[in-house]
Order: C-alpha cells, then sequence, then structure tokens
C-alpha cells in the first residue's frame, strides 16, 4: 500500500476535536459579543427576565440578543456577584437603567445602587442637587419604598425617580404644603397647617385631589392638618382647630378607603391652660412596639415646651408613656429607632441627645458631656438641629 493511502482523518494531522463546553454552561450572543455563563447565574436573574429563557443550554445554541455588549457585561458582572463592577461607572446611569429594564434586571440594579453598604454616616458628601421649579425653598419631603422622593416646596410637589433624574411636578390647592407623606409612587397625603383638610392627591394625574380626610373638632371650625404618619394599615393624621383651642390624632384604615377608625388623645384649652392642647407636630410608628410617637412644641415668651407620647392604638385615650418638656431643655427634635429600642431627642438649648429605652419606659438620660449645665447656660445650641433613622444630628 503507498505511505499516504490511509483515509484522511484530521486528528492525525494535528487538528484537535473542539470540546463542547460543559453542559451547565451556556453561550449568548450579545451585539456580537459571546458570553459564556452558567444555568445557574441566569436563573438568579428571576422568572420574569428574559435570561431565564435561556437558563436550558439546548435553547441558547443560536441565541442572539441584539442589544449592547459592554453593558450587558456590567449586568452580566452584577448578576454574578450582586454588586456591579468598578467599569459601571463610565456608563451614563440613565443608559444602564434602559439596559437593565429590558433584560428584567432593574430591580437588582436599584438594590445595588441603593445598598445600605454604600451608606457611611461619618463620610457624608452631597451628591445631588435636586432642581425645584420657582422661587420657593423645600418645606418637607417624602421617599418611597420603590427609591422615589416627593419634595413639597411652596404650593407645587415635586417628585423625582429614584435615579433623580426624571422628574414631574404638580401644583396642589394649598397656599403652601407643610406635610406630606408618600402612599405609594402615585400617590401622597398633604396637609397644611393654615387651610382645612388632609388632602389624598393623585401625582399621576395633574394633583388631582382623591379624597379629603377631616376631623369633627369640637368647635366646628375646621381642622388644619400639623403632621402625618402611617403604619402598614392606617393613615396617621395629626388635626388642630382652627381656633387653635383643640387638637386631635386620627387613624384612617388605608384598606377600606381611608375611613376614620380611632381619634386618639383628644386635647382641648380649658381657661389658661394653653399647653393643654398643643398639637402633635410629628408622628411616627414604632412596628415592633406597636405603638405611635407623637410629639408637639410650643415656643413662646418664657420658652420652648411641649410634650413626647407613645400610644397603643387600640387604647387611644391614655398614652402608655409620657414626657413633658419645660423650658429648661424642650426637644428640638425627636426620633424612635427602630433597632436601637429607643427615643432618642435633641435639646434645644444644649444640643446634646438624650434617649428613652422602649423596655423600661423611665426618663431621659442624657448621653452628652454635661448637658445640664450646657442646658443652663440659655444658649441655642440645638436650634435646628435634626434627628434621622440614622440617629445622626445634622
Amino acid at each position: 500500500m503507498p505511505p499516504f493511502a490511509a483515509p484522511y482523518n484530521p486528528i492525525s494531522i494535528g487538528y484537535p476535536k473542539r470540546t463542547p463546553p460543559p453542559p451547565n454552561v451556556v453561550t449568548l450572543n450579545v451585539g456580537g459579543h459571546l458570553f459564556q455563563t452558567t444555568t445557574q447565574t441566569l436563573t438568579l436573574a428571576g422568572p420574569d427576565s428574559i435570561l431565564s429563557t435561556y437558563a436550558n443550554p439546548g435553547s441558547s445554541s443560536d441565541a442572539f440578543i441584539d442589544r449592547d455588549p459592554e453593558i450587558f457585561s456590567v449586568l452580566l458582572s452584577l448578576l454574578r456577584t450582586a454588586s456591579l463592577p468598578s467599569k459601571a461607572r463610565s456608563f451614563d446611569l440613565q443608559d444602564l437603567l434602559a439596559e437593565a429594564r429590558f433584560f428584567g434586571l432593574e430591580p437588582l440594579l436599584v438594590s445595588s445602587l441603593s445598598s445600605p453598604d454604600r451608606f457611611d454616616p461619618f463620610a457624608l458628601e452631597p451628591s445631588a442637587v435636586l432642581p425645584l421649579n420657582g422661587r420657593d425653598p423645600p418645606s418637607t419631603l417624602s421617599v418611597t419604598q420603590t427609591g422615589s422622593v416627593h419634595v413639597a416646596h411652596g404650593s407645587k410637589i415635586t417628585s423625582f425617580d429614584w435615579s433623580l433624574r426624571r422628574r414631574s411636578t404638580v401644583l396642589t390647592r394649598f397656599p403652601a404644603v407643610d406635610s406630606l407623606l408618600a402612599i405609594s409612587p402615585s400617590v401622597a397625603a398633604a396637609g397644611a397647617t393654615d387651610v382645612a383638610g388632609l388632602q389624598i392627591l393623585s401625582l399621576s394625574d395633574g394633583g388631582s385631589t382623591l379624597k379629603t380626610l377631616n376631623w369633627a373638632d369640637p368647635t366646628k371650625s375646621g381642622s388644619a392638618v400639623q403632621a402625618i404618619g402611617a403604619s402598614p394599615d392606617l393613615l396617621f393624621s395629626s388635626f388642630e382647630s382652627c381656633r387653635r383651642n383643640a387638637s386631635a390624632i386620627v387613624a384612617f384604615d388605608a384598606g377600606a378607603g381611608f375611613q376614620p377608625v380611632v381619634e386618639i388623645g383628644r386635647r382641648e384649652i380649658y381657661g389658661a391652660e394653653l399647653d393643654s392642647a398643643i398639637p402633635a407636630t410629628k408622628l411616627q410608628w414604632v412596628p415592633s412596639y406597636n405603638l405611635l410617637m407623637a410629639a408637639g412644641a410650643h415656643s413662646g415668651p418664657s420658652g420652648r415646651t411641649g410634650n413626647v407620647r407613645l400610644w397603643d392604638v387600640r387604647a387611644p385615650m391614655e398614652a402608655v408613656w409620657e414626657a413633658k418638656e419645660g423650658t429648661e431643655d424642650c426637644f428640638a427634635d425627636v426620633a424612635a429607632s427602630e433597632e436601637v429600642g429607643a427615643v432618642f431627642k435633641v435639646g434645644v438649648n444644649s444640643g446634646e441627645v438624650y434617649m428613652v429605652d422602649l423596655r423600661k419606659m423611665g426618663g431621659w438620660v442624657g448621653l452628652g458631656r454635661g448637658a445640664a449645665v450646657a442646658a443652663g447656660k440659655g444658649g441655642k445650641e440645638g436650634s435646628g438641629c435634626r434627628l434621622f433613622e440614622d440617629l445622626q444630628a445634622v
């Protein structure tokens, strides 16, 4: 037989046979670029994502997705590691959002950008300036669970999406909005201290009023809103009569068309006891204790006085705990911490921070240095201070 009469065999002359990928490896052609990943990674995208349809290796042999391959590489890294790679900073946020929305990864992208691990309370710096229409300064704001922000300024409410890039503004019927609470990304409760009624507004329909909630005060003079709060099932509003001689907190059932269900802590002025009907100007629900914190203060010639109360909605006639704030060091602001299990306040005179342990329901305990001495100097070191959920006074 001639020396080269053997059958042609590519393997015998140095052409190795292509090794098939492992059974759990998927190849995707995105914008002409080939990406290989595992079925487990694609499954992390969730059943509503287009990527879940390619989790079966047999269904993706000819898969072609006509999208930006550079951004897809960022999103694929996000799926693998649950965090954005450093090169994500080179892309515009709106481009990332558009691609994430196409692949059904928008919730994962939002979660990564707003992770609590990225927050450092000791290294705060301005990251954005919200553009507001008109010359009115912001009076109050409210954030939804999806990350969108509603800002009241003058008689207007401007809504921003979670990226703070897109906005819309509606005009309300109030001369100025003093209280605002987001019920959903498109619905908010708003009130003013000089106009009767709490209004439920549709922010997606030009600010139209869906419903107006009122408190039937004893004087029949109408009641204005001083503060708004909410629990998972109830909407709370602090009302004060337009004659400013009566106040109460009303709980409305959010699941039954905002029907009033209970009146909490009605107060009326008797004679010269002007402090007896100070309305609550701050409401905060404390979920683990099923308590409503209500705080209100009044500034007069003799100084600032007020009170802080904790209410059980099931027993609305008597407060579970109460602290009367005298002129020696009334609170500039007060907030409850769910994680710490305490109520904190900033003294208006001293600027010091005090706390009450919710497990003991005792008195205020000073956390600063020489709070009583500083308070006795008659200064206003704490004026303008605010407490937020992370308990940082600013």
